[in-house]
């Protein structure tokens, strides 16, 4: 079993006769850690996913739209294959040479 190295929450201030230094328990210390950790992920949060939602695309592209990148453009490398015997018109085109990587 791994124990985290958390630092126990110590507390050192002047006093008239030194040093006074008030200290808490490996539990509370790991409280108070989880509590402010999730009080810090929900402040940073609430402040960069607004501005994350507004500079973001989205994440998935309108089907509708044909892209340059994903649409298809005719090469050389490819040749026309028939899908079905009974209607030569449907065909689909594949292509004949696998990419060098």
């Amino acid at each position: 079993m791994v124990i985290p190295n958390y630092t126990y929450l110590k507390l050192k201030m002047p006093g008239p006769n030194g040093i006074i230094t008030m200290g808490s328990t490996f539990s509370h210390a790991y409280t108070c850690d989880r509590e402010h950790y999730k009080l810090a992920t929900a402040i940073i949060n609430s402040a960069e996913l607004p501005k994350l939602k507004n500079s973001s695309t989205p994440a998935v592209p309108d089907c509708n739209e044909p892209t340059s990148s994903s649409a298809f453009h005719l090469t050389k490398e490819t040749k026309a294959v028939g899908i079905n015997p009974a209607d030569p018109t449907k065909m689909v085109r594949i292509g004949t040479k696998l990419p060098t990587k």
